[in-house]
């Protein structure tokens, strides 16, 4: 029994190095193409180029994307990575930080 000792340890090391990174990279891209499938007109996303977004039309296998008011640019779905939130819009405080007075 000794002697299969190496083998059996090999074949554990094979399940855990190779199958399991395997069937997690497979759902993973099954979660990508269920997204990409999903994406509609009008939805913010993040491009694997790091590029943001708004998606203004939709192909069989493109996607265009608006970047800035006006500028479209074209996208393979594969290019999209991730749908985004849209940004909270920042509220700037336009008061002094210190009352002119010299108050505190």
């Amino acid at each position: 029994m000794e002697q299969f000792f190496p083998f059996i340890l090999l074949a554990v090391m094979l399940v855990v190095l190779i199958v399991l990174p395997a069937r997690q990279r497979r759902r993973m891209q099954e979660q990508a193409a269920a997204m990409q499938a999903a994406l509609e007109i009008g939805t913010p996303v993040l491009t694997t180029s790091g590029l943001h977004g708004t998606v203004a039309a939709l192909g069989e296998k493109t996607v265009d994307l608006e970047i800035a008011p006006g500028v479209v640019v074209t996208f393979v779905r594969q290019a999209i990575l991730e749908v985004r939130t849209p940004a909270e819009p920042v509220v700037v405080d336009d008061s002094p930080a210190h009352p002119a007075d010299g108050t505190v």
